[in-house]
């Protein structure tokens, strides 16, 4: 039987807390720790030097689920159509101030709820199971509840999908001083989902799955069986973190039988940085960050890009 075993990091000279991570288990007969060793760390730095160089300009194709077209996509691109300012005027004066605050209330608390459990928000959702014929003012409404969720619980709105109108929640405290990530539930998910997203990083920004379920082998986590602590690892990783927009699961092209990686998602990339996983790696490694130098000389410049206001999620 396995138990994880939390490390706690504190970098202080970062002014950050990490987090509690899960990165060793071990057996409780023997008490043997299992982690991966720096020359495996160091074949992943190597091999991500080709990975970073790979064409990627064709888009991969992801899991068949995920192709499902949306119940509400031709709801939402009626919205789409821009309103003048004029129109909004309009519309709100046909409402008593008492009917608009009231569906900004019921929209803080859809929002609310959805995130609870980590879930991203689709507009369309919004509109269909809260506003329903407030639908005209929606962009008047949106900007309340942002104010809202800024000015009351210390959040941010943060629209992660420009095309289909998808947000997720931001706590805007944590991640001012620092990680802001979290995992419903379970410190065991969150440090697992950290393991993931440093493997991801230090291979070029991508991982090939198979490579993914042969680390966590090392780690005493088998996919094909119920973990105690996280339960069903393959379902955890491939749905729940893919649906939660932590990471990404898409098929390889050109492969046959079919082949699956993972990247990072957006909501990754708004609540931890490479620079904060680098730092996790070179940590559990006792090694200077600059050690990886490809990695370390992306990590600065994802740091200068958002420093300079100019930070964009890799295509």
């Amino acid at each position: 039987e396995t138990i994880v075993v939390i490390m706690l990091y504190s970098f202080a000279h970062c002014n950050y807390f990490f987090g509690t991570c899960v990165c060793v288990l071990c057996h409780k007969k023997s008490s043997k720790q299992v982690a991966l060793s720096r020359e495996e760390w160091d074949a992943l730095d190597s091999d991500a030097m080709s990975q970073r160089k790979r064409i990627r300009g064709n888009p991969s194709t992801a899991p068949e689920a995920s192709q499902q077209p949306d119940a509400h996509d031709s709801e939402d691109d009626l919205l789409s159509q821009a309103q003048t300012a004029t129109q909004v005027q309009r519309n709100l004066e046909k409402l008593t101030p008492e009917q608009i605050e009231q569906k900004v209330s019921e929209v803080v608390q859809f929002i609310l709820i959805k995130d609870q459990k980590k879930l991203p928000i689709k507009r369309a959702d919004i509109v269909k199971n809260v506003l329903k014929e407030y639908k005209s003012i929606y962009a008047e409404i949106l900007n309340r509840v942002s104010q809202i969720l800024k000015q009351v619980f210390g959040l941010k709105l943060v629209e992660i999908d420009v095309k289909n109108h998808v947000y997720i929640v931001v706590n805007r405290l944590e991640h001012q001083g620092g990680d802001c990530m979290k995992v419903e539930g379970s410190t065991a998910k969150m440090g697992l989902l950290m393991v993931i997203l440093s493997l991801i990083f230090m291979k070029g920004n991508s991982a090939k799955e198979s490579m993914i379920w042969e680390v966590l082998k090392k780690l005493h986590i088998d996919i094909s069986e119920r973990h105690q602590d996280l339960g069903d690892v393959k379902k955890l990783i491939t749905e729940e973190f893919v649906r939660q927009k932590y990471l990404e699961y898409n098929r390889v092209p050109h492969t046959d039988p079919p082949e699956y990686e993972f990247l990072w998602g957006p909501r990754a990339f708004h609540e931890t940085s490479k620079t904060k996983v680098l730092n996790f790696v070179a940590m559990i490694q006792n090694k200077d960050p600059k050690s990886w130098t490809a990695q370390y000389k992306e990590a600065q410049a994802e740091e200068a890009a958002k420093a300079s206001g100019t930070a964009s999620r890799p295509k």
